[in-house]
């Protein structure tokens, strides 16, 4: 009689491990399960600014959710330098296969269309939209020891001495050119440019200048702590994060609504089928609750935008800035 086959024992780690490539073989052979080869080669979701920075969290929400829906990599890939045009001048000439996006800004493809003299794209015609990521609304925003208090107060501060200061985050930002509105009310409006939006806020809360525009996120916090007084929001309508403070269009100045917003593109030889493809798959990522919950927590505000009228937006908002740009003389060559 033949001795026994023995088999050698295996190990509860080992077992589990077999256990494990056994599931992904026969997953892999079933059919509707996508497998990284299936899915195809990773996306690269460009951002023209640093990690950190607002359009860096939006990209890194959107990005996640996108590839979720697309059941496809994708890789946030920052780029910053000049401004956001070095990365976003990339992305116009990149192979257009659908695999290099970029987060749009208001900056990078509205008003550096008018900001710069010499820009390297065009953002009218070498990008094709693909989703509208959301946007964020300006807070008017004074020290809390200002006697302003309505946007009209301070004409009255412009019209004394020197004129009145107000700070922003650089030349040509939307901080800067929503400051030129106040112009509009009359005396002698004097920007401060800063290298970033923390040390102009500085700055505004220990009195060293009159007045500045920011976001919502990075100015609640001072609002409610006393340190800063809000006297209006630059959006059409009032922002669900601070729904006592008045617009803009409430208090004299009719037809403002100037946001900074973040839009996805894709170079513009994209081929319709891939496009229709992502944008299927962002407007599907956008719709999801804890998506949008994530965005609104970074106060980012949803607007419903989709098909032909990504590229109107786009359009209208490069007049509309223009019109700001031409009146503060930040044009650069």
């Amino acid at each position: 009689m033949a001795a026994p086959l023995m088999l050698p024992r295996v190990g509860a780690n080992r077992r589990r491990a077999l256990a494990v490539c056994l599931c992904a073989g026969l997953l892999a052979a079933a059919p509707g399960v996508a497998t990284a080869q299936e899915a195809g080669p990773a996306i690269k979701l460009v951002v023209p600014f640093a990690a950190g920075t607002t359009t860096d969290s939006v990209a890194r929400v959107v990005g996640g959710a996108l590839a979720g829906t697309l059941r496809q990599q994708v890789l946030v890939d920052n780029r910053p330098g000049a401004g956001g045009t070095t990365a976003t001048e990339q992305v116009a000439r990149a192979q257009p296969d659908g695999q290099t996006l970029v987060m749009g800004t208001v900056g990078t493809h509205a008003i550096n269309a008018t900001l710069f003299r010499q820009l390297r794209y065009d953002p009218r015609t070498q990008f094709a939209p693909v989703a509208f990521a959301g946007y964020t609304p300006l807070l008017l925003v004074v020290p809390a020891t200002s006697p302003a208090k309505v946007p009209r107060d301070l004409a009255a501060l412009a019209r004394r001495g020197e004129g009145a200061t107000f700070a922003s985050a650089g030349n040509g930002t939307s901080g800067h050119l929503a400051g030129e509105l106040m112009s509009q009310l009359g005396g002698r409006m004097i920007h401060v440019p800063y290298k970033d939006g923390s040390q102009a806020l500085t700055d505004l809360m220990a009195g060293n200048v009159d007045f500045m525009f920011y976001h919502p996120t990075a100015v609640l916090q001072h609002i409610r702590s006393g340190k800063l007084r809000a006297l209006g929001i630059t959006s059409a309508a009032r922002s669900p994060q601070a729904p006592e403070v008045p617009t803009l269009a409430e208090q004299g100045l009719p037809g403002v609504d100037l946001v900074a917003w973040f839009m996805v593109y894709a170079p513009a030889a994209t081929p319709p089928a891939t496009l229709e493809r992502l944008r299927t798959a962002a407007d599907a990522a956008l719709a999801q609750p804890e998506v949008r919950s994530r965005l609104s927590s970074q106060g980012v505000e949803l607007r419903p935008l989709q098909g032909e009228a990504l590229a109107a937006f786009t359009a209208s908002e490069i007049g509309k800035w223009a019109e700001l740009v031409k009146r503060s003389g930040a044009q650069v060559d």
